[in-house]
């Protein structure tokens, strides 16, 4: 049997009233994603527990296969994984964003799309100018990076009870009732200050600010957290997996779920990402591997932005690049299943992410059709066949159930 899963980031979203009272599902043309639903089933689940945070790293944590109550530790933890950053037991790892915050708010969660080799030495100068005793940063990929606490400490200066705010929770808003709260948040607030001062003149924001891009203000840290201890994916559910990404997050992920790490040329994490290139190596995989995950960042993305076009072409060119093409190829296996589902909601409207139920379809053998015709919010919305604890789905898609 061949798997495949296909994740439209943050896809989920509310109807809208620029089309119609339709959803961005139902508004697109997606061909494709409604074969799926019309050979199979739609239902709808819920990734993330009401007292989690609705962010990717707890909400593909549930939809492939792992609760999240018992294993969800933080969202920088899991992106370590991705880098091969060795943590001990007692370290702390946290998310570390490079953002524009100009007048208290927050202008842009991504500090304008900032380069890698750009983030690289902002990176580089706050590990020689702030890093306090056990602290070291790690630049990732753009705007995504990471700083890790390492102590020797089991007590450690942070806790569950420390809160941090995702920056893009924050587009367009103040930022001031966002900063870090509870046990170690003064830490976490000095270098975020700190670095706003060492940032503000530096050759790199220079050059930025010249050639009229957003500069990167300062750091902005959040999604700490202490390494999970995950059962590898094989041993849990008996299949080989590999996964499609671009983002550090789901790297981590199938790191630690012992997964192959298929890396795509051309693949950005962002709405310029080559859908047909992850298209081309999943089917390619299928040859090597039980499963396959495809993940598209876009989607999430334009949401972020508030961008309904943008959202309707990314859902577009995964349906024509990724949803078709795997489908296609697993049919030439026999028997398969294939799984298009996102992770979360991430309404325009709001602009970040939500609790809330998904919708998903399954096709494949021994999936009897359940008479739907489309795959939207909507029709999954109707549907009898429900997951309140999304993490119980990937049984069902699996057939172990």
């Amino acid at each position: 049997m061949k798997y495949a899963i296909i994740i439209p980031d943050g896809c989920a979203d509310e109807p809208q009233e620029t089309l119609g009272g339709k959803t961005h599902l139902q508004a697109a043309n997606i061909p494709a994603m409604d074969a799926v639903a019309a050979e199979g089933i739609v239902g709808r689940s819920v990734n993330v527990p009401d007292c989690l945070p609705p962010g990717s790293d707890v909400a593909n944590l549930s939809l492939l296969g792992y609760d999240p109550l018992a294993h969800f530790t933080g969202r920088a933890p899991l992106e370590a994984a991705a880098q091969g950053i060795a943590m001990g037991p007692n370290d702390w790892a946290v998310r570390c964003n490079l953002v524009t915050i100009q007048d208290q708010v927050m202008k842009d969660f991504t500090a304008g799309h900032i380069s890698t080799a750009e983030a690289t030495e902002l990176l580089k100068s706050a590990q020689e100018h702030l890093a306090a005793e056990g602290v070291e940063f790690f630049p990732g990929v753009s705007y995504r990076n990471l700083m890790l606490l390492r102590t020797n400490d089991p007590a450690g200066p942070f806790s569950q009870d420390t809160r941090t705010t995702p920056p893009h929770d924050l587009t367009d808003k103040s930022v001031l009732d966002g900063y870090p709260r509870g046990p170690g948040s003064e830490l976490l607030s000095r270098l975020m200050d700190e670095s706003m001062t060492l940032f503000a003149d530096h050759p790199v924001n220079q050059a930025r600010v010249a050639a009229g891009k957003l500069p990167a203000t300062n750091v902005w840290l959040w999604g700490l957290g202490r390494v999970p201890q995950l059962t590898p994916f094989q041993e849990l559910y008996g299949v080989r997996g590999a996964m499609i990404t671009a983002v550090d997050l789901l790297r981590g992920i199938a790191s630690l779920f012992g997964w192959k790490r298929i890396e795509v040329p051309g693949a950005t994490g962002y709405t310029d990402t080559d859908y047909a290139a992850k298209g081309r190596y999943a089917i390619d995989a299928l040859k090597d591997v039980d499963l396959v995950c495809v993940h598209v960042e876009a989607t999430d993305e334009a949401s972020h932005e508030g961008d309904t076009p943008a959202k309707i072409k990314a859902l577009e060119e995964i349906d024509r690049h990724i949803v078709g093409p795997v489908h296609e190829a697993l049919k030439g296996y026999g028997e398969y299943r294939l799984l298009v589902s996102p992770d979360h909601p991430t309404p325009v409207r709001t602009k970040t992410h939500a609790h809330g139920f998904v919708p998903w379809a399954i096709a494949g053998s021994g999936i009897q059709p359940d008479g739907a015709a489309a795959y939207d919010d909507a029709t999954a919305a109707r549907s009898e066949t429900a997951f309140v604890e999304g993490w119980k789905l990937m049984e069902f898609f699996l057939g172990k159930n």
